[in-house]
């Protein structure tokens, strides 16, 4: 861990906030406007390498901090097998941060999660729109203020079911596996 927190030291040096160590793994606190450089030269400097984004997700303090959210990157680098965890503050007012998929393609849902669970806006994403909720939910359900006992409104069916369909379903017959004895062939075992 020491040569991975001398050699981000060494590439990104001034764009870093703060660095800590968590259970053996190197986390970094960098900056908003800091966030898109510092992603980039993880990926595209040699002496990084984190070719691989194993995850994004947020978290939503609330009342916490001073900064309401926080968005984790989780990086991975498949040469040198170092993992590097960084952490970006967003405030409550404008939870809006640069997209990711422009490095990594495996950003997309993730970014899009992210959207739709806590209403972080990822900017120049290339398709930002809901991926777990349907369209017509209002509000963003992982934020600590979204109300428990909320009613959402009600949506006609998109494609009505006009019959139950299961009636039709066929069921092949059970396979047997050969050279097994069946429960019958087991029950006349014992009796001889």
């Amino acid at each position: 861990m020491e040569e991975l927190s001398e050699a981000l030291t060494g590439v990104c040096g001034p764009l870093l906030s703060e660095k800590i160590s968590e259970l053996g793994d190197l986390t970094v606190y960098v900056s908003l406007a800091n966030i898109a450089e510092v992603l980039r030269l993880c990926k595209e400097d040699p002496r990084l390498q984190f070719n691989l984004l194993v995850d994004v997700t947020a978290v939503d303090w609330m009342d916490q901090r001073a900064e309401r959210f926080e968005v984790v990157y989780q990086l991975l680098s498949l040469s040198t097998r170092s993992r590097l965890c960084l952490k970006v503050n967003l405030s409550e007012d404008k939870p809006e941060i640069p997209t990711a998929t422009n490095l990594w393609a495996g950003a997309n849902f993730l970014e899009r999660e992210i959207w739709d669970m806590f209403g972080i806006s990822f900017v120049g994403h290339p398709d930002l729109r809901r991926v777990l909720m349907y369209e017509e939910f209002v509000g963003h359900p992982l934020r600590k203020d979204y109300p428990v006992q909320g009613k959402q409104p009600r949506v006609p069916l998109r494609a009505p079911e006009v019959e139950n369909t299961a009636r039709r379903m066929l069921r092949p017959d059970l396979v047997t596996i050969g050279g097994r004895r069946g429960a019958e062939d087991n029950a006349d075992a014992k009796e001889v």
